[in-house]
């Protein structure tokens, strides 16, 4: 079983890089609620960024991997941010971000080694919208990537079929 989070909702602001940001009072009553769900005997992942490994419970139990962190990217606090990003999953190309091909090698490559390590136990990944996005177009086909995003709640959790090439909402506490 492969189960992708999509981190709780971080504490956030223009004087703090998005790859620093904690999660907020909100995020943490809703990591804690996600947590309570999650199977008891899974392997837990996260990305390296805080608010990912936070929304696993932040403590040794969760092994970060920086391939699962978010895409790298430079883009403006101010304007239509969601624009550009529900752009980029769906396909289109932006200066000065990381290549999708790249992501989803990178992400592929992770969930091969900790679906391995997991030795049949379940897997639970935290990530971020737009990575999983990415990933889940080039490995499952994923339709309407923009949509799919766009959709995703703070915290989110999908259910990965990587045989059936399948993913469902498992549930978003």
């Amino acid at each position: 079983m492969l189960l992708l989070v999509r981190h709780a909702m971080p504490a956030y602001g223009p004087a703090v890089p998005p790859n620093e940001w904690t999660l907020s009072t909100e995020g943490w009553q809703a990591a804690r609620r996600l947590i309570a769900r999650l199977p008891g005997d899974a392997c837990l992942v996260s990305s390296d960024e805080p608010k990912a490994w936070q929304t696993l419970g932040g403590d040794d139990a969760v092994t970060r991997d920086r391939r699962f962190n978010e895409v790298t990217r430079v883009e403006p606090w101010q304007g239509d941010y969601r624009a550009l990003r529900r752009a980029y999953v769906g396909g289109s190309d932006h200066a000065d971000w990381e290549p999708r091909a790249g992501v989803a090698e990178r992400f592929d490559a992770g969930i091969a080694e900790h679906v391995a390590r997991a030795g049949g136990r379940p897997l639970v990944v935290a990530t971020h919208g737009m990575a999983m996005t990415v990933w889940m177009t080039a490995r499952l086909g994923l339709q309407r990537p923009g949509d799919f995003w766009a959709d995703l709640r703070f915290p989110d959790a999908h259910l990965v079929g990587l045989d059936a090439g399948t993913v469902e909402r498992a549930f978003a506490p």
